[in-house]
């Protein structure tokens, strides 16, 4: 009997107790391809010696030492590793131990950057529905999914929320990509003229959306609008990269790819691949200077922010990235998942779209390909491809509420960047047949 609180409490889990590679292996030995890397964590697939080594001998040096009394040389080094490569203008770094608390982190920054630069009533953020920023009640409220907010919505702030940029489900039929992209951006500018600019903090939005929609990237022109209204109105930009950044799309930081530099942006899973909790929050120089010449102190803190062993793992991670080249087998392996999948899926009576950005795919599924309509979520489709591709050795993401909160269902997948030919056909092959599992059954699927 486990004494866990497991995350549900009718489920069995079998007992991950080694990994190779892009592989995990439970207690009876049996082999799971870990096509999602548990939630796009795993980044480098599991137990790579040179991130193994490099937590070993820092533990033997100084696993911690509190940040309230000492700095340590790993989380200097991973911060200098990182700010010399983020967008133009960030120039710091807070370390924390995952995605929830980044994001916690930027909200509470970007409100003190204004009491110290002398606006206190700018108290409202603007994020979007349909996004995902972390299960913390201020990460939870800036999160635009419903069935998420639901149990607990008398307990979160208020946070405005606005159109998703999601071309597949809002672009027009004679709608350009450009053009959808403008007119989902402009739905920003509504929302602060009618909260009123001199009371918005910032805008907080996942550069590619993960978990709640399925690797969603944005339309072409639709951030660099984004930014020219936060500058117009004095907002900070926020962008969410804990799922999408860190390589995961191709480049370094996902916003890379659209042009342009946010005033804060976080990040968390691939930073440190899962070989230990860590996240970050990169911050723009204007905040941090306006912070050094006013209070001097940032009233926020968790225990293990700047964890030495942490650090140490991440910066093994990110330099093993850079050494072994593997930003640009995300592009090409994810260009040829990509057409792999089409190829195999692209004509499927219930895959309404396939999309993402380098290893970072998702997979809509719908009961009608014309109009789009989702499938009664009572059917739990994407809980049943879960359960068959775990049964078939294939570890996905699947969600449901894709399309609005309720209704709706995907499957994710961002396997690690050591993704080799032979594995990215296994993973093809083994999703088709979950798949298949999981339509067999269906009542409406018709198969």
């Amino acid at each position: 009997m486990s004494h866990i609180l497991h995350r549900h409490t009718q489920q069995s889990f079998p007992t991950a107790v080694a990994g190779d590679g892009p592989y995990l292996i439970d207690s009876e030995g049996k082999r799971y391809l870990d096509a999602s890397g548990g939630a796009a964590v795993s980044c480098l697939g599991h137990s790579h010696p040179a991130v193994v080594e490099a937590v070993v001998e820092q533990i033997r040096r100084l696993p911690f030492a509190h940040t309230g009394f000492f700095t340590n040389e790993p989380a200097e080094a991973l911060a200098e590793h990182l700010v010399t490569r983020a967008p133009d203008g960030i120039a710091r770094m807070y370390f924390v131990s995952g995605g929830s608390e980044a994001n916690e982190t930027a909200m509470k920054l970007a409100r003190q950057y204004f009491l110290e630069i002398g606006e206190p009533g700018r108290s409202r953020f603007i994020a979007r529905r349909q996004s995902y920023h972390g299960n913390t009640l201020g990460a939870l409220a800036a999160g635009g999914n419903a069935g998420r907010r639901e149990p607990y919505e008398p307990l979160l702030i208020d946070v405005a929320h606005i159109e998703p940029c999601h071309a597949y489900r809002h672009q027009g039929p004679d709608e350009s990509d450009a053009a959808y992209g403008r007119r989902a951006a402009d739905d920003l500018e509504r929302a602060i003229l009618e909260l009123g600019p001199e009371s918005v903090i910032g805008f907080l939005a996942e550069t590619v959306v993960g978990a709640t929609a399925g690797a969603v990237p944005p339309a072409p022109g639709y951030f660099a609008r984004i930014r020219e209204i936060c500058d117009r109105y004095g907002v900070l930009l926020i962008l969410d990269e804990v799922m999408c950044g860190m390589g995961r799309t191709g480049t370094l930081f996902a916003c890379e790819q659209d042009g342009v530099s946010p005033d804060l942006v976080t990040c968390a899973k691939g930073l440190g691949a899962g070989y230990q909790p860590i996240g970050a929050c990169f911050v723009a120089q204007k905040i941090y200077d306006a912070i050094a010449a006013g209070s001097g102190f940032f009233q926020h803190g968790f225990t293990y922010i700047g964890h030495a062993a942490a650090s140490a793992a991440a910066l093994a991670v990110q330099r093993t990235i850079e050494r072994e080249g593997l930003l640009d087998n995300v592009k090409t392996k994810g260009t040829a998942l990509r057409e792999a999948l089409t190829g195999r899926f692209g004509n499927h009576p219930h895959v309404g779209d396939i999309r993402g950005r380098g290893l970072f795919i998702g997979i809509e599924l719908v009961r009608d390909r014309g109009d789009k309509t989702p499938f009664d979520p009572a059917l739990k489709l994407h809980a049943r491809i879960k359960k068959a591709a775990m049964a078939g050795g294939l570890i996905c993401y699947p969600g449901g509420g894709t399309a609005d909160g309720t209704r709706g269902d995907h499957v994710l997948l961002a396997p690690p960047f050591i993704l080799d030919d032979g594995q990215a056909e296994e993973l093809v092959d083994k999703l088709e047949v979950a798949v298949t599992a999981a339509f067999k059954d269906l009542p409406e699927a018709g198969a």
